[in-house]
């Protein structure tokens, strides 16, 4: 199988926005008189809203309206800090982008995050034109580990997921990149190497500045 396409997470692999997401969730807390623990958000990072918020106890799990009602508010807290501070892409992001849009090879990304999000930090790092299309939380009704966002990537850029390999971070990342079929390369942005191998990606790297196109071509 010819290797076609790549499927990007995002958060911990394209940006690292881990302190912004972490700043909201505790303003957030702040704005509701709730209580919330780094090792609690650490537990949740890379989950659905939908999923972290019945699990905070901050909605009841099938409260679309107050699920919504208190995501989209983390997501304002989230951009408004993103568009103070600024944002940079990953190191070996822009590289890896510039290479393979040179061999015509698409790109998509697969993330848990909402649209409004990723559009922000595309605008704010000029990385929009290197992606063929995004596939985001609206366009899926569930979260990774299941397989659904890199599906829909990947029928967005028309290619065989057998032929697509997802660049991830987190654990149920990976075990969603092996349920769709794909290849995955881990990287240890946010988990150790030790942790990440649990899951068996097919290649674990601490950044994607050594990976380019032979890299991900040798994956098959």
């Amino acid at each position: 199988m010819p290797f076609s396409a790549v499927i990007f997470d995002f958060d911990g692999v394209v940006i690292d926005s881990h302190e912004a997401h972490e700043r909201s969730w505790f303003m957030l807390a702040e704005e509701l008189g709730q209580t919330l623990t780094r090792e609690t958000f650490v537990s949740t990072f890379g989950q659905r809203n939908e999923s972290i918020l019945p699990f905070l106890g901050w909605a009841e799990e099938g409260d679309r309206e107050r699920i919504q009602q208190l995501g989209d508010r983390k997501e304002v807290l989230y951009r408004d800090i993103l568009r103070a501070d600024g944002i940079e892409p990953l190191p070996g992001v822009v590289a890896l982008l510039e290479g393979l849009k040179k061999e015509g090879i698409p790109c998509a990304i697969g993330t848990s995050t909402p649209r409004a999000n990723v559009e922000c930090v595309l605008e704010l790092t000029g990385l929009a034109s290197f992606f063929n299309d995004i596939a985001t939380s609206e366009d899926v009704s569930r979260g990774k580990p299941d397989p659904e966002v890199f599906l829909k990537a990947a029928a967005k850029l028309g290619a065989d997921p057998a032929s697509c390999v997802v660049i991830e971070d987190a654990h149920v990342g990976i075990r969603a990149a092996k349920a769709a079929g794909m290849k995955s390369v881990a990287v240890t942005t946010t988990h150790p190497a030790e942790s990440l191998a649990k899951e068996e990606p097919d290649r674990i790297e601490a950044s994607l500045e050594t990976v380019d196109v032979g890299f991900l071509r040798g994956l098959w």
